[in-house]
């Protein structure tokens, strides 16, 4: 008895039987099958049937016994649709399939078809157009095969594509036919060969400090390639190569430093709206782009040269509180600028300091723990801002980002010292970039300070700032509003003195591949692949702190970017989460360069050293001689018969017609004219 007279008859086949055969299947005519036999081998065979295990590792396929021989299949190998069908069949009990298939099923489909181009999406798009005007046609009373041919006449198909459109989405739900519509083409082609050898011998050459062209690595591999007596690839193939064997982290290490790696994560998002004015600020110290004559004071002789003033500004407000200027950044005008501050303004709580030594000097910072320079000793007296309670925070070495002063010395440089005050002592802000009146005069310090706190007052007062705390305002009077309702730790007398005692599409980001959007950064690693490319965000409006999702241009799904939260100007959490993710971008990245078996500099060179130079081509021989016509008798006469006679034999010559130049007879005076007289014979030359 057929399976399927079985299931007719109401048999017990969940028990007996487990496996199908290629005809049974075709015989039971289930869902997601083909009720051809062969169309049902062809299945098995492109789905590997025959080669499925279980969880224990138990054949799901099993050669068949009888006439004919073949396999039977295990239902479990079955599309979902088709162990459905089964079961309400009474074939298969309910526990025996695993009910929440179909959904995964679904969804892992969808996942599929959102990774698609916009072209494969487009087809299936127009696929189910055409069946949807199938199904309209048959409720409004055409027969099926009439319905077909309507449809096929409107869009110019044939009507076997609709046929074979409806045995895609035969079994499916309705709402998943079109992902199940979507063509399903996979290229193809043979991986090129390319000679292990003549691979890491270009990586070699391409993966060095010294980043050297493309086509120059390319030219040399050549060369390699040669003496070894292997065929290369051509240089799309060889570049193709590189970069699915190389990783891009890698190649950037390898060319252009560590570094450059950790450039390729977004900067650090830090708000500054959760504190108040004077609660923190941080200093640092700028050398203008003028020339100033300081008088002689305190044994230092009259000199002109570049001032250095050291400048504290206030992290909420961006306002510049206090500054000193001297000839060189010390310690003690760092000292005078903290007295300015307490004496004009207050005590902050926070300070960000730069790693300088005239910061790092134990006047401002002994006792503390986490200074950059100098031996920290125990009975190190304290400094300045250890005594008043003023926490510290030091920039990281050579990361001007973690300072924000550093952008306001730029505003500052336009505004002092490309002024009318300091025309002709303006030096330019890069050694190429003089002006033409570079060095003419030099401004007296007196007059130079005088215009550093206008042009600073200047910059604390200009309207429409665009900062996070500004919203229109200027920094003085963001300032002034926080700091009438903070809580400020007023300096006394004795800490002053203490003070001054010496003692849609937008563009991914260039680098990174992080998307802005409405003033947010969302940003993943996946991204990174697709620096400075233009793509397609897609995103919730009413609430845009949720993830986005990002896709190529051609419509491809990219990542879920999440956003990048900005995190407290002094949250120690986030500032070691960001340093641990750069620790492990550098190890990972190293730990994959160490992977590429490349060649060292040292063997590079002893193998080019090695190589054999070729020798010079002979000269070919010309087949076609152009006659060479000079004008005048003497041209021709020296070209046909050039002097060859050695120095000795020319000089005797020349001698011999001087000799004859002198006795060439003299010309007497005659009736009628001049006369020769008797002329000796000249001598043959």
């Amino acid at each position: 008895m057929t399976a399927k007279a079985m299931l007719e008859a109401g048999a017990p086949t969940s028990v007996t039987k487990m496996c199908f055969s290629a005809s049974e299947l075709a015989d039971l005519d289930l869902p997601g099958l083909s009720p051809n036999r062969n169309r049902v081998v062809e299945m098995a065979m492109q789905g590997r049937w025959a080669d499925q295990v279980d969880a224990a590792g138990n054949a799901l396929a099993r050669p068949r016994a009888g006439r004919g021989g073949g396999w039977e299949y295990h239902f479990s190998l079955l599309p979902i649709p088709a162990q459905l069908e089964l079961v309400k069949r009474g074939a298969l009990s309910p526990a025996q399939v695993d009910l929440k298939a179909p959904e995964d099923a679904s969804v892992a489909t969808w996942s599929w078809f959102e990774k698609q181009p916009d072209k494969v999406k487009a087809e299936a798009q127009a696929r189910l157009e055409v069946l949807n005007a199938v199904e309209a046609y048959n409720r409004s009373g055409l027969t099926f095969n009439a319905a077909v041919a309507m449809a096929a006449s409107e869009k110019g198909i044939a009507p076997s594509s609709i046929w074979g459109w409806k045995k895609l989405v035969k079994g499916v739900s309705a709402h998943d036919w079109l992902p199940a519509l979507a063509p399903r083409r996979k290229g193809g082609g043979v991986k090129a060969d390319i000679d292990e050898r003549i691979l890491t011998y270009f990586k070699s050459f391409y993966l060095r400090p010294s980043p050297m062209g493309f086509e120059e690595c390319y030219r040399q591999t050549v060369k390699e390639a040669k003496r070894l007596g292997v065929v290369l690839p051509c240089t799309k193939t060889l570049i193709r190569r590189l970069r699915a064997e190389v990783p891009q982290e890698v190649i950037l290490l390898k060319r252009h430093g560590i570094d450059a790696v950790v450039e390729t994560v977004p900067a650090q998002r830090r708000t500054r709206a959760h504190l108040h004015a004077l609660e923190a600020v941080n200093i640092d110290g700028h050398k203008w782009d003028v020339f100033v004559r300081f008088p002689e004071a305190n044994g230092e002789p009259e000199r002109v040269q570049r001032p250095i003033s050291v400048v504290i500004q206030d992290l909420y407000s961006n306002k510049i509180v206090a500054w000193r200027t001297g000839r060189t950044e010390s310690a003690l005008m760092t000292r005078l600028a903290f007295g300015d501050l307490f004496r004009e303004w207050g005590i902050p709580t926070r300070v960000t300091l730069d790693n300088g030594r005239g910061f790092a000097s134990k006047w401002l910072t002994g006792g503390a723990k986490t200074r950059f320079r100098f031996k920290i000793k125990d009975g190190d007296p304290l400094g300045l801002l250890t005594q008043l309670q003023v926490k510290t925070h030091w920039a990281k070495p050579a990361h001007g980002q973690a300072k924000p002063i550093e952008r306001a010395f730029g505003d500052l440089e336009e505004i002092i010292c490309m002024g009318p005050v300091c025309q002709g002592a303006y030096t330019g802000h890069h050694p190429d970039a003089k002006p033409e009146d570079y060095g003419t005069r030099a401004i007296p310090l007196d007059v130079f300070e005088a215009e550093l706190a206008r042009g600073i007052a200047e910059y604390n007062a200009r309207q429409g700032r665009r900062t996070e705390n500004a919203k229109g305002r200027s920094f003085d009077e963001i300032f002034f509003t926080s700091y009438a309702t903070a809580p400020i730790g007023k300096a006394t007398d004795e800490q002053l003195r203490l003070a001054l005692l010496t003692a849609d599409q937008i563009r991914a980001h260039k680098k990174t591949g992080a998307v802005t959007l409405y003033g947010n950064t969302y940003y993943d690693r996946a991204l990174y692949a697709h620096a400075g490319q233009m793509v397609t965000v897609r995103f919730d409006p009413e609430d845009l702190m949720k993830e986005v999702f990002v896709y190529r241009e051609t419509g491809e799904l990219i990542c879920a970017a999440p956003i990048q939260a900005a995190v407290g100007f002094y949250d120690v959490e986030a500032a070691k989460a960001r340093a641990r993710l750069e620790a492990d971008l550098k190890k990972s990245v190293r730990a994959a360069a160490k992977l590429q078996s490349l060649i060292s500099a040292a063997d590079l060179a002893a193998q080019q050293l090695a190589a054999p130079v070729p020798a010079p081509a002979d000269a070919p021989t010309p087949s076609v001689l152009r006659p060479i016509r000079a004008r005048g008798a003497g041209a021709a006469a020296k070209i046909a018969s050039p002097d060859r006679a050695a120095y000795s034999d020319r000089f005797t010559a020349a001698m011999e017609r001087v000799s004859a130049a002198q006795e060439r007879p003299k010309l007497t005076l005659l009736d009628g004219g001049l006369a020769p007289q008797s002329e000796p014979e000249r001598p043959k030359t």
